[in-house]
């Protein structure tokens, strides 16, 4: 399954979202209002979790910088990644897009893919708003 944001632009220059974005503690700024639990477990992984929905962990994957940032499950039962990528599209100026990326069954993917939407909506309009 795969999911993409909207494309949303930011008055920052990449390097200043990919710095943003690699702060783990910054995705708490991220999060819808559903937001239930936000940890922060190390430098690179945080759980969240959303009302009505099971923790999840996410884990910095892969850097690079400055266009684009990979987060993946940090353990449990699903497999899937979600993918920052940054354009510079003017001086000071971004656009960002995050890409989910998951392997499941149809019955769990028609399931997950409405909130799942939702959430990486929810961030990446967040994004111009919290840098």
């Amino acid at each position: 399954m795969n999911l993409e944001s909207p494309k949303v632009s930011i008055d920052k220059s990449p390097q200043e979202v990919f710095d943003f974005l690699s702060k783990i503690e910054n995705f708490e700024k991220l999060m819808p209002e559903s937001i239930s639990k936000f940890e922060v477990l190390n430098e690179d992984t945080f759980l969240f979790a959303l009302k009505g929905m099971p923790e999840i962990t996410l884990q910095k994957k892969q850097l690079n910088a400055p266009n684009q940032i990979v987060l993946g499950a940090g353990g449990g039962k699903i497999d899937f990644t979600l993918t920052g990528n940054i354009e510079e599209t003017g001086v000071n100026q971004s656009e960002l897009q995050l890409v989910f990326n998951g392997s499941f069954n149809p019955m769990m993917a028609m399931m997950i893919k409405g909130p799942i939407t939702k959430f990486i909506e929810t961030l990446a309009t967040n994004i111009p708003k919290a840098i």
